[in-house]
C-alpha cells in the first residue's frame, strides 16, 4: 500500500520555496543542476529546501523492503537516486536520518532493510543495487522522477563496505558515500567511483586505521577522507551537520555535476573541533 508522508523544507532553506517549485534557474551548461545557490547554513540545516513525502518499498526479492524519499516538487525535471544501507544487525532506522536530508536537496532516496541482519558486504552491495534496480523500474511509484543515468549509494559499517563493492560491480555509479565502513578488502584501487569516506576518530568498531584510512589510501579516483574528531562508529546514525553538508556536497556535485558545490570540497576543509581530518583529490574535472 503507498504510504505518503510530507516533510517540510528546513526554516532556513524554506524561504527558497516559491509557488510550489524551487525558486532557481537551471544552468543553461548542466541540465542536472537541481535547487538554489548553496550555502553552508543550507548545507547544515535539518533539511534543504525541497519538501519530501516518502513510500514504501516492497523489496520485490531483491532486497527486505524500504523506504523511499522524494521531493514533492517536480518542476525541475527528474532526480538522481541512491540506496542506502544500514550496517551489521541494524536496520533502516539506523540510517533513515539520510532519507529525509538528502530527499531535501533533491534526490530521490531509498533506504532499505537487508535480507538477514547479518548480511556481509558482498550480499549488502546486491541489496543496494537491487533498491536502485527496483527505483527506476516499470514497478516504482517514482520512477518517472528518477533519472535512471544517475546514481549513487551509501552505507553505514558493513554497509558502507557494501556501497565500496557496489561501486565496483557497477562502475556506471556516479558518486558513493562510506559512513564508518567495514570491509575485508583493503585494496580499492581498481575502484574509479567518486567516493567521500567518513570515518570516526574514536571507531572501536571499524578503526579508521584498519578500514576508512586504507580504503581512501588505496582508492583509484576521485575521492575524499573525513574524520570526526572524538566521535565513535555511530556518528553517522543520528543528523549530524557536518556528515550530511559534507555528503550532499560530494553527492550533489558527482550525481548532478553540480560544480557550485566544488566551494565546499575544495580546497581541503582544515581541521577544527569538530574535524580531525580531511583529505582529498579536489574535484575540480
Amino acid at each position: 500500500m503507498k504510504r505518503i508522508r510530507t516533510w517540510a523544507a528546513g526554516a532556513v532553506a524554506a524561504t527558497l520555496v516559491a509557488g510550489g517549485a524551487i525558486a532557481t534557474a537551471q544552468a543553461a551548461d548542466n541540465p542536472h543542476q537541481r535547487g538554489p545557490e548553496p550555502t553552508v547554513e543550507v548545507l547544515e540545516a535539518a533539511a534543504g529546501p525541497y519538501p519530501v513525502e516518502t513510500v514504501d518499498a516492497p523489496g520485490n526479492g531483491g532486497f527486505a523492503k524500504g523506504t523511499v524519499y522524494y521531493p514533492a516538487d517536480t518542476s525541475e525535471g527528474t532526480f538522481g537516486a541512491l540506496a542506502v544501507s544500514p550496517g551489521f544487525l541494524s536496520a533502516q532506522t539506523a540510517i533513515a536520518w539520510l532519507g529525509p536530508r538528502l530527499a531535501s536537496h533533491g534526490f530521490v532516496v531509498v533506504t532499505i532493510d537487508t535480507k538477514t541482519p547479518q548480511d556481509a558486504p558482498d550480499q549488502r552491495a546486491d541489496q543496494l543495487l537491487a533498491a536502485l534496480d527496483w527505483v527506476v523500474g516499470a514497478d516504482s511509484p517514482v520512477a518517472d522522477r528518477v533519472d535512471p543515468a544517475r546514481l549513487g549509494v551509501l552505507g553505514h559499517s558493513m554497509g558502507g563496505g557494501a556501497s565500496l563493492v557496489a561501486a565496483q560491480k557497477r562502475p556506471g555509479l556516479l558518486a558513493t558515500v562510506p559512513l564508518t565502513p567495514w570491509n575485508a578488502t583493503k585494496d580499492w584501487s581498481q575502484q574509479r567511483v567518486p567516493t567521500l569516506i567518513v570515518g570516526g576518530e574514536n571507531d572501536e568498531i571499524a578503526g579508521v586505521a584498519d578500514h576508512a584510512e586504507p580504503f581512501y589510501e588505496s582508492h583509484g579516483g576521485e575521492k575524499a577522507y573525513l574524520e570526526m574528531r572524538g566521535e565513535d562508529h555511530f556518528v553517522a546514525n543520528s543528523p549530524t551537520p557536518t556528515v550530511g553538508k559534507y555528503a550532499v556536497s560530494w553527492l550533489k556535485r558527482w550525481v548532478d555535476s553540480d560544480t557550485r558545490y566544488d566551494q565546499f570540497l575544495c580546497p581541503a576543509p582544515q581541521a577544527d573541533a569538530v574535524i580531525s581530518e580531511y583529505r582529498g583529490t579536489c574535484p575540480l574535472d
